[in-house]
């Protein structure tokens, strides 16, 4: 009696446990033994112990319900602007006038490069030969119409268009071939955003993505209204004086607006450091030299060469922003900078220019420009004169300029000749299998400014230190070992004869 009792107990507390157990969501069974145990206890209703209301659909009732037709992925285009760039599958387009069509599709070949930088695959490209782009859909309605069914037929979901487009124009071809549009200056932004490692630069790309975003914006209207509230116009002048306040897009303009300002006066916080550094080079005679050109034209590759500086390469565009500065020396011992600087490319956004031009101020300042070019590319003449517009913009333009044929080893003899006509007192070289390196080096020697004035010095032997940067920021003419010192006759800059002045036993303009 008393044993059959306690089975009973223990019956009762385990299936206590198992209630709970249930209740509580512990995977002590499987689902379908869980649900047959609750259907079992539905099937019997006058079985009070182990029934517990409608438990059979509480999974039902806690499932997530998926909503159709709300997805809005590529068919509503109206807030691309507030998307992130996401670059697949890219139709590319362009407009040239008559006769051009060379540099026309050069020009796309480099929106290509562009476009796979930033990540995109190309699909096709298609060029319209017209005097003027149409100031309402770029190519015009017949050929936007058959945009629309290329884009359909690639499966398509962007266009790059190899120029930089009206507000407008953007917009109503977005309507037409139902995919999103951006440009080409949308596509260098981007690049630049995901390539920016300094907090310079980031804030560089930032505050040129704010300008090309301003006037894109776009509004829809009162109903994105801001309501004032409270006494808007003073005592007394609550309830039913509020009209509508700012509305959205007037809000992001402020915004933006706001941050901007704080954007340039965070890169001109930057600027005194700099400064200061390229006066100390200044003050102590040190030369500097600036490596300039195209975008992917081996710029950086050529410096590691030179330096060993260790910067990154990468056969893509524009994978330096920020300006590296290395110290170097010349064969008769001439202590240098040299600098690597952000590439160029034809139709480079002015707000890249502006929001870059503390950067590209390293050419400004230095005494020589190595211009490098990529000896490989089928248009280098193009290449040249977009970099030299771009020097000139920065004010550069009176500095002497050395140019370097870069990745000479891709091309043939004939070429070369061509290049040679092309820039007669251009040096060949290579920086991946050292090929004319020494010849680069050996030009920037001849090239570089040689100190003004003549002194003749007689030093202290307990001032080895005047000697050891005569030898490396001047010209030592010759060195005579005396009884009072060392007597040195060399080239020194003005501010450096001016310091040395207590040390001078004759000097010559």
């Amino acid at each position: 009696m008393n044993d059959a009792a306690h089975e009973t107990s223990d019956d009762a507390v385990e299936r206590v446990l198992r209630s709970a157990e249930t209740r509580a969501g512990i995977a002590r069974f499987g689902g379908g033994d869980a649900t047959a145990i609750q259907r079992d206890g539905l099937d019997r209703p006058g079985d009070g112990d182990g029934y517990d209301g409608e438990q059979y659909d509480r999974e039902e009732r806690a499932a997530l319900r998926r909503v159709g037709g709300l997805s809005t992925e590529l068919e509503d285009v109206t807030e691309v602007e507030y998307r992130q760039l996401r670059l697949e599958n890219v139709v590319l387009i362009g407009v040239y006038a008559q006769g051009s069509l060379e540099d026309a599709e050069n020009s796309l070949r480099e929106l290509s490069a562009l476009a796979e930088t930033a990540g995109a695959r190309v699909l096709d490209g298609v060029l319209q030969r017209r005097p003027h782009p149409d100031p309402s859909t770029y190519l015009g309605r017949g050929k936007t119409e058959e945009l629309r069914h290329i884009v359909a037929a690639l499966g398509a979901d962007t266009v790059v268009a190899d120029t930089e487009l009206a507000p407008s124009q953007r917009r109503a071809l977005e309507d037409a071939v139902k995919v999103k549009v951006i440009d080409r200056t949308a596509v260098i932004l981007d690049i630049f955003s995901q390539h920016a490692k300094s907090r310079e630069g980031k804030a560089q790309v930032e505050l040129a993505q704010l300008e090309y975003l301003l006037p894109r914006l776009r509004g829809w209207g009162e109903s994105m209204s801001r309501q004032a509230g409270g006494q808007v116009g003073g005592a007394g002048a609550g309830m039913g004086s509020r009209g509508p306040g700012e509305t959205k897009i007037e809000l992001d303009r402020r915004r933006i607006h706001s941050r901007m300002a704080r954007l340039r006066k965070q890169i001109a916080g930057m600027k005194p450091a700099r400064d200061a550094k390229r006066a100390n080079r200044k003050r102590n005679a040190v030369p500097s030299v600036a490596i300039a050109g195209y975008t992917n034209a081996g710029k950086s590759s050529l410096l590691n060469r030179i330096t060993g500086a260790g910067v990154l390469v990468e056969n893509a565009l524009f994978a330096t922003l920020d300006a590296t500065v290395r110290r170097n020396t010349t064969a008769d011992g001439r202590v240098y900078t040299i600098a690597d600087t952000v590439g160029f490319v034809r139709n480079l956004p002015h707000q890249l220019v502006e929001a870059f031009r503390s950067t590209l101020e390293e050419v400004a300042d230095a005494d020589l420009v190595v211009h490098v070019v990529d000896a490989a590319h089928p248009d280098p003449a193009s290449q040249i004169a977009t970099v030299r517009d771009v020097i000139g913009e920065v004010g550069a333009r009176d500095i002497p300029e050395l140019v370097v044929f870069n990745k000479a080893d891709l091309i043939t003899p004939e070429d070369r000749l061509v290049l040679q006509g092309l820039e007669p007192n251009a040096v060949f070289a290579s920086a991946r299998t050292g090929e004319g390196v020494a010849e680069v080096l050996e030009a920037i020697s001849r090239m570089l400014p040689d100190p003004a004035v003549e002194v003749d010095l007689l030093v202290p032997y307990d001032r080895g230190d005047i000697v050891s940067t005569l030898h490396e920021t001047g010209r030592v003419l010759s060195t005579e070992y005396v009884e009072d010192g060392t007597r040195i006759r060399a080239l020194a800059s003005p501010e450096q004869a001016a310091q040395l002045a207590e040390f001078r036993m004759g000097a010559l303009a």
